[in-house]
């Protein structure tokens, strides 16, 4: 079981924040828990939330306000970290969008980053685990969403793995890593120079490999404002993806909003109706 940290009361339901001993980042992690009333009788829908670059495991739950949605539906939140903390490593905290608070949800495999960095395992396997196991997380009924770099982690973890996760979405996701520079950046150190093995973590081009379109379809909400769509994010490319492979998108385009919290919590609401509908909440 992993050892509670804190615990609050939070619209009926509870707040947690939780620490365990990872064997599979070898390390140990951090992660919070939204607890609806409903889990008092029985397992839950379990909605995976992947936050962005420099975040924590605490800025969604504080910023997002998503526990209201998520006790009306009785949906149990999880956020994970972004990254391991207290690895040691040799520029791991030079730069704001590599290194800690910037895992991108993959398995590196570049030294040193592979003893590590192996995200996308940790939350599909063990994290997954600890959570429908130990945890009132219903294993049949799991989503996940983010936003920015964690938007990319859920496009990503939810194709890769569909009989896994039913639903997805995302806010203004790095849609095409491979072709952006916070891409080139961290893939280009976290998996090597070989440009091929980055594209299965890359959702546009999983998108156009993929012979079977994501059953439940995708939301996505991209704020037009964002300082960060034009060179980071290309949307439209996995919008072009989505239509090749007869994918199911509703990607939202809206005048005015920036890449912060004020536009994810704006249309949290939506997002939590979403996956509802999808889990069965």
């Amino acid at each position: 079981m992993p050892e509670l940290i804190s615990l609050h009361q939070c619209f009926g339901g509870q707040q947690r924040f939780y620490r365990h001993d990872s064997s599979t980042i070898g390390l140990p992690m951090r992660f919070s828990v939204f607890l609806p009333t409903h889990a008092e009788a029985g397992p839950v829908p379990v909605l995976f939330y992947l936050a962005g670059l420099t975040c924590t495991e605490e800025t969604f739950m504080i910023k997002a306000g998503a526990q209201r949605f998520a006790q009306q539906h009785g949906i149990m939140l999880v956020t994970p970290d972004t990254s391991p903390r207290g690895a040691g490593l040799p520029g791991e905290t030079d730069s704001w969008d590599f290194g800690a608070g910037a895992g991108f949800y993959l398995d590196a495999t570049q030294a040193p980053w592979n003893r590590h960095y192996r995200m996308y395992s940790y939350i599909v396997d063990e994290l997954f685990g600890l959570v429908t196991s130990e945890l009132p997380g219903d294993p049949a009924r799991a989503g996940i969403f983010g936003h920015s770099m964690g938007g990319h982690g859920a496009l990503v973890l939810a194709l890769r793995n569909p009989g896994k996760f039913r639903s997805v979405s995302a806010f203004a996701p790095i849609a095409h890593p491979v072709d952006c520079p916070w891409g080139h950046k961290a893939f280009g150190n976290y998996l090597g120079p070989d440009r091929e093995t980055w594209k299965q973590y890359d959702a546009t081009e999983l998108m156009r490999a993929a012979r079977q379109p994501f059953p439940g379809g995708i939301l996505v909400d991209q704020g037009l404002a964002d300082q960060f769509l034009e060179s980071q994010l290309r949307p439209e490319a996995f919008e072009a993806a989505c239509q090749e492979a007869g994918q199911p998108l509703e990607l939202r385009r809206h005048a005015g909003y920036d890449h912060g919290y004020y536009f994810i919590s704006t249309f949290m609401e939506d997002h939590m109706a979403f996956h509802a509908r999808a889990l069965g909440a």
